[in-house]
C-alpha cells in the first residue's frame, strides 16, 4: 500500500476493506499498546490527508498481507509512518476493536469476522 502525504485516510481504509472485507482500519490521534484500545473521540477524520495528521516518517510503501499479525502493522504504521493505527473485525452489525486479538494475523481476524 502506497502511503502518500497527500492521500487521505480513507483512501486507505478502503483499499484495507477491499483486501480484507470483515475488517477496516482507524487512525487516532494518541498510540496504543498492545492489547489496549482507542477511544472513539481520538479518531482522526477520514477526510485528513496523511500530511495533515502525522508528526513524523516519511512516505513509502506498507507492504500489508495475509500472514501480517494485527499488532505487526500497527506497529509498521506507527514506526514508519508516524500513525496511530488499529484495527477493527466486524462482528454482526459492530466492530470490535481487536485488542485481544492483536496476535492474530490479518486473514484469522477477517475469516472470524461475520456479516
Amino acid at each position: 500500500m502506497d502511503i502518500t502525504n497527500d492521500k487521505k485516510i480513507a483512501d486507505i481504509q478502503r483499499e484495507f476493506s477491499e483486501k480484507f472485507p470483515k475488517l477496516k482500519i482507524e487512525f487516532y490521534k494518541k498510540p496504543h499498546e498492545t492489547g489496549e484500545g482507542s477511544k472513539d473521540e481520538l479518531k482522526h477524520d477520514p477526510n485528513s490527508t496523511i500530511g495533515e495528521i502525522r508528526k513524523k516518517g516519511s512516505e513509502g510503501d506498507l507492504s500489508i498481507h495475509g500472514n501480517l499479525k494485527v499488532e505487526t502493522l500497527e506497529a509498521n504504521f506507527q514506526e514508519q509512518f508516524g500513525l496511530n493505527a488499529q484495527v477493527f473485525r466486524k462482528s454482526g452489525n459492530i466492530w470490535l476493536q481487536t485488542t485481544k486479538t492483536d496476535d492474530w494475523t490479518l486473514s484469522e481476524q477477517n475469516d472470524r469476522g461475520a456479516s
